[in-house]
């Protein structure tokens, strides 16, 4: 796409020139530092990386950030403000602000003198990497918890100010555009959708009906199971596994997260996720041995441990006793779907508003399982792998799409709010399509 005319040096770090119609302001000229605070009644706010300033949300019945229960220090955040994450800024966690409300002490309110910006073409500004980049060479502290915004520093921030009639013309240009690329990535995220819901079904058909077609069938007498082939036994977990905590007593062991994707080694020096301050109270898992968050049945899960560590005491580990007419692999999946469909949440106890619905020990040991013989076991593992393999290549390619759809739109914004492609002549249709008036083309392929 063509650039401008003419340029001229900028003093932004990592953006080396600009429009030569352009100007550059310190954040100091252009904002006042605001704390107006006695508005409890006002919605409460936050700022989150990659999405801005949202509105206060839940998760799973708990606040992501809990707020104080004195609201009185909250600052008020009108329309329009730029707030700043005081921790995490450096890292994007940066949005001007579409609502009115309130938000914590701890970060930086900061509101427009002179009408220097409008709003959006702020929002798309501040949150690009030339300025993310600033953000971060004002900050103090090591590590992503001590790290903070110094505002000395903040205040000489270098901001690009092109014309209003630009900035209005650069957002209405950037709105069609993303909104072309958000829609192609919410069809892919559907696709995934439809395609993690596939292996789901591939695991349930197998799991429950065996992979050897023409048996006959005869009914379960349970809910989930429905019919199952006639050969096949009805067991429970009791007579084939039991439950386990051996307590470490000592730090210094691999520390292992039950994660969706399997059974991980948690790195404990990174300071990211949920650490604890002492692991000695946390049980062994043996490679081979199953462990499950049996505390949370809407987001917990289950893994077959391939490493030999230490889990929460919370969880449950327990061992297959019986491999004689059990395979670990198979009995994994039995497990897992009791996840995926939701199976175990009907036996769960506890508070799910409050994300605590957790799977009694003596509810998981009476849980109904199906029961083939091993060597169909077997063979049930190798048709499930083989039909996973397949998905999962696909599920790779989609999100490839999507991350070039994702890097694409960052450096589109980061080229037209820098001044690096000019838009002052494209032509944005009210249905949101772009041209350019040099060739007629969409200028979302360029």
């Amino acid at each position: 796409m063509k650039r401008y005319p003419v340029y001229k040096e900028s003093s932004i770090p990592f953006v080396d020139e600009i429009p030569d119609t352009w100007k550059e302001i310190r954040i100091k000229n252009a904002f006042s530092t605001v704390s107006d605070k006695n508005h409890v009644n006002e919605q409460m706010l936050s700022v989150f990386l990659n999405q801005g300033v949202i509105l206060y949300r839940r998760s799973g019945g708990e606040q992501v950030h809990k707020p104080s229960e004195d609201l009185t220090n909250y600052q008020l955040v009108k329309v329009g403000d730029l707030v700043l994450n005081n921790q995490q800024a450096w890292r994007g966690s940066v949005g001007v602000s579409e609502y009115q409300g309130i938000i914590s002490p701890a970060y930086f309110v900061l509101r427009q003198r002179n009408n220097f910006y409008v709003k959006a073409y702020l929002n798309y500004l501040v949150r690009n990497k030339c300025i993310v980049n600033q953000f971060a060479m004002s900050s103090k502290g090591v590590g992503s918890i001590q790290r903070q915004i110094y505002e000395p520093y903040l205040r000489n921030v270098v901001l690009l100010l092109p014309p209003i009639e630009e900035q209005q013309q650069i957002v209405r240009y950037l709105d069609a555009q993303t909104s072309q690329i958000d829609r192609a990535i919410r069809g892919y995220e559907r696709l995934l959708e439809l395609l993690e819901e596939r292996k789901t079904a591939v695991i349930n058909e197998a799991v429950t009906k065996g992979v050897r077609w023409g048996v006959a069938m005869k009914e379960s007498g349970v809910d989930w199971l429905g019919e199952f082939p006639a050969h096949w036994k009805l067991s429970t977990v009791k007579q084939h596994f039991h439950i386990k905590k051996d307590i470490a007593g000592k730090d210094g062991y691999d520390v292992l997260s039950i994660t969706q994707s399997g059974i991980r080694k948690k790195n404990v020096a990174s300071n990211e996720g949920q650490l604890a301050n002492d692991y000695s109270g946390y049980q062994f898992v043996n490679s081979g041995e199953f462990a499950m968050n049996h505390m949370d049945l809407l987001t917990g899960y289950i893994g077959l441990s391939p490493y030999f560590g230490v889990t929460s005491p919370d969880y449950r580990v327990f061992v297959l006793d019986d491999v004689e007419h059990c395979d670990a692999e198979y009995f994994l999946h039995v497990f897992q779907l009791g996840y995926k469909r939701r199976i175990f949440y009907k036996f769960g106890r506890g508070a799910a508003s409050k994300g605590r619905w957790r799977l009694p020990a003596r509810a998981f040991l009476s849980y109904a399982i199906p029961l083939p013989p091993i060597e169909e076991q077997r063979d049930i593992v190798q048709y499930i792998d083989a039909q996973q393999r397949q998905l999962d290549k696909a599920i790779v390619g989609i999100q490839r799409e999507m991350d070039l759809l994702r890097e694409r739109r960052t450096r589109l914004i980061a080229d037209v709010v820098t001044g690096q492609i000019d838009v002052r002549d494209a032509v944005v249709p009210e249905t949101g399509e772009v041209c350019d008036d040099d060739d007629g083309h969409d200028g979302a392929g360029a």
